[in-house]
Formats: structure tokens, C-alpha cells, sequence
């Protein structure tokens, strides 16, 4: 096939559900173009109604933004540590610097590739004895797998330590029936253009606690005291949603579970055409787990073969990606400590991540799978 005839097929494009424009629309007909307005709130009731167990939302620019109000809100600050699963994107660790703090990367377990339990404790007691009690615990829900909940919350739970519980890629996911982001001491969402829905870029805070909320509102605001001039007694940020972003947002969330069904539907394509071959294979989820399966990802038995499928679909117009490189792999966080098992190293050096969007057609899979039949054969 000629790469420069052949359609392109990304890893994971926004897909739009066919409302957003009217939402968007009436932001424009009403002159509501500012941080705030009737689809801000609304995008907040939406979210704070799929989610459920009575969680607040505050609508934020972007999913960064939502962690760094997040580990402030957790009191996180100067020469803090903060324990940090490593193998993740570095959103979910740069606004620890931010915050003049330093990130202790935790590695995985093969079981969900999420924070292992078992790191996490050594890591926690290990921190202690050098006198550095970590003062928050960030946990990612990879690819949409949720991470192991109890082990993680009982351990954070025994130390008293906060959770700030990373759902940027989770939105649709369940553990235990359980919606993700509902979880932590504090919870994060994702809606960049790549995520299960998008607002084109945005993010959200979300907690049970109704003052969370209202902090964070007040922070994304520019810390904007109650006076009738602009009085500040505290450092604020450019955070907040616009109303026109929001109106995306409340024409995606009319389509989310159909966008889960749809990646999850990939996933069962894939494992179904590519099941006779020992050379790769997929995360299952542990009984109880629901994965929105926002990025259906394999292994493979060797990187030779991992880069040899990744070029080959390239080859064909078709775009592919390794797993996210551990963090305590990134030149920029090479001063940090880290406690491994060796895992995630496995996972970045094998793992690839297959075309995954919810807008993905039967021919577009037919032709992501020939591509990885012929290297295979």
C-alpha cells in the first residue's frame, strides 16, 4: 500500500458525538465566552452525576492543572516528597516540582502495570526511617485499568497518607462497580483531545469534599478575594474551564459510555484476530476490574519485535506508540529516588500501544491487524 494513498489511522483522535455545536453554539448567542457560565456548571452537574457517591467538580484548563490545585490542596510544598507511580505520563509528576517538592517513583505490578503495593509500602517505610514521611501518594489508572484500590487505599489509609488518585485516562472505569475518580482524597480527570472525551483540552478536580471544590474554583481563579477591587492574599493560577470548552465537554458526556463501548470493542477485536499468536499478548482485566480500555496495548516478547511492529504499521500510514517510558527513566528526573522491581523497564522495552479511537471503523481494524499478522508471520 502507498503510504501517501492510504488514510491515516491515529492512535486516538477526538470524536465528536454530534451535540457539542449546540452547546457551543448557544455560549456564542448568549455572549457567554468567559471562565464561567451556565455549560461550565452544567459540564460540573454532568460529571458530578455519571460519577456519583456525591463527589464536587471543579472544571479546570487541563487535566496538569487539576493535579497541581490537587497536591496544593494536599498542603504539598517546598522539599515535601511526593511518592509517585513511575510509570505513567510526566503530567502526573511535574507538578510535584511545581510545587518545589520531589517526586520518590514507585514501579508497577504486572497484574494491572499500575502502583504495586508492594513498592509502595517498602517505599513509604524506607522514607520514614530517613525522617521524610511522604506528605501525598499519586496513583494512575494506566491506559484505563484501574490500579489495585484496596491494597493501595489500605496501605495510604495505615500511614495516613493522602491519596491524589490520577483518572486523566480512567473516565468510564470501575472497580467493584465503582466509578473511577471517586476514589482518592482528591481525584483528577483528563479531557485532552486524545482522552475517552475531549473538551479540545481541559481537566477537572474532583472530591468529596465540597471545600476542595470551592478552593480549587477560587485558585484557578487568580485568587481573586471578595472586594469590590482586586485584592490578593494568596498566590492563584489561570485555571478555570471557559464556557465555550464546556459546552464541548457537555455534548461528549451525552456519548461516554458509547465511546467505552466502542474502545472496549476494540480491544475485544483485537484480542479476538490476533489470539493464535504466543508472540504477543494483552492486559486482562483481575475479576472486578471494568477498563474503559482507553488505549488497547500489548506485549511483546522482545523490543526487536515491539519496534518492528511499530514501524511496520508506520509504514502503512498507521500510528502506533511504545508505553509511556518510566519516569524514573526521564533524564529530567534522574536525581530522584525510585523504588523498582523491574517491571515497567519490562513493559517500556515490549509494550506497544495499537490505534485505540472510538471513531475507529471494522476496515480500519481489519487493516491495523493484517499489518501486525504479516510482521508476526
Amino acid at each position: 500500500m502507498n503510504v501517501i494513498d492510504s488514510k491515516r489511522i491515529w492512535l486516538s483522535s477526538p470524536h465528536m458525538g454530534g451535540t457539542e455545536q449546540t452547546f457551543v453554539k448557544e455560549a456564542f448567542d448568549t455572549n457567554w465566552v468567559a471562565p464561567l457560565g451556565p455549560n461550565v456548571d452544567g459540564f460540573e452537574k454532568d460529571v458530578e452525576t455519571y460519577l456519583g457517591n456525591e463527589v464536587s467538580v471543579a472544571a479546570l484548563s487541563s487535566g496538569t492543572a487539576s493535579l497541581h490545585l490537587g497536591l496544593k490542596l494536599l498542603g504539598v510544598s517546598r522539599d515535601d516528597e511526593v511518592l509517585c507511580q513511575s510509570m505513567t505520563f510526566a503530567a502526573s509528576a511535574n507538578p510535584i516540582v511545581y510545587l518545589g517538592a520531589k517526586p520518590v517513583f514507585v514501579d508497577s505490578e504486572s497484574a494491572t502495570w499500575n502502583m504495586c503495593p508492594e513498592q509502595l509500602e517498602i517505599a513509604i517505610k524506607d522514607r520514614i526511617s530517613k525522617g521524610k514521611k511522604p506528605k501525598a501518594i499519586v496513583v494512575v489508572h494506566l491506559y484505563g485499568m484501574p490500579y489495585n484500590v484496596e491494597a493501595i487505599h489500605n496501605i495510604a489509609a495505615e500511614y495516613k497518607i493522602p491519596v491524589l488518585e490520577d483518572s486523566a485516562e480512567a473516565l468510564g472505569s470501575s472497580y467493584h462497580g465503582v466509578k473511577c475518580g471517586t476514589f482518592g482524597d482528591i481525584a483528577i480527570l483528563s479531557f485532552n483531545g486524545n482522552k475517552i472525551i475531549t473538551t479540545s483540552g481541559g481537566g477537572a478536580l474532583v472530591s468529596k469534599n465540597k471545600n476542595h471544590k470551592e478552593k480549587a474554583i477560587f485558585l484557578a481563579t487568580q485568587a481573586r478575594d471578595n472586594a469590590p477591587h482586586y485584592e490578593h492574599s494568596e498566590i492563584g493560577y489561570n485555571y478555570r474551564m471557559s464556557n465555550i470548552t464546556a459546552g464541548i465537554g457537555r455534548g461528549q458526556m451525552q456519548v461516554l459510555d458509547k465511546h467505552v463501548g466502542y474502545r472496549r470493542r476494540n480491544f475485544d477485536f483485537y484480542k479476538k484476530h490476533l489470539a493464535d499468536f504466543s508472540e504477543i499478548k494483552f492486559l486482562d482485566e483481575p475479576i472486578g476490574y471494568h477498563s474503559n480500555r482507553w488505549l488497547t496495548c500489548i506485549e511483546t516478547i522482545s523490543y526487536d519485535l515491539r519496534e518492528g511492529l511499530r514501524r511496520s504499521l508506520a509504514e502503512e500510514n498507521i500510528e502506533s506508540r511504545p508505553l509511556w517510558k518510566p519516569m524514573h527513566q526521564q533524564a529530567v528526573f534522574a536525581d530522584c529516588d525510585a523504588y523498582l522491581n523491574g517491571i515497567s523497564d519490562d513493559l517500556f522495552d515490549r509494550g506497544l500501544c495499537l490505534p485505540s479511537g472510538s471513531n475507529l471503523e471494522e476496515d480500519d481494524l481489519y487493516r491495523i491487524v493484517s499489518v501486525i499478522k504479516n510482521v508476526l508471520r
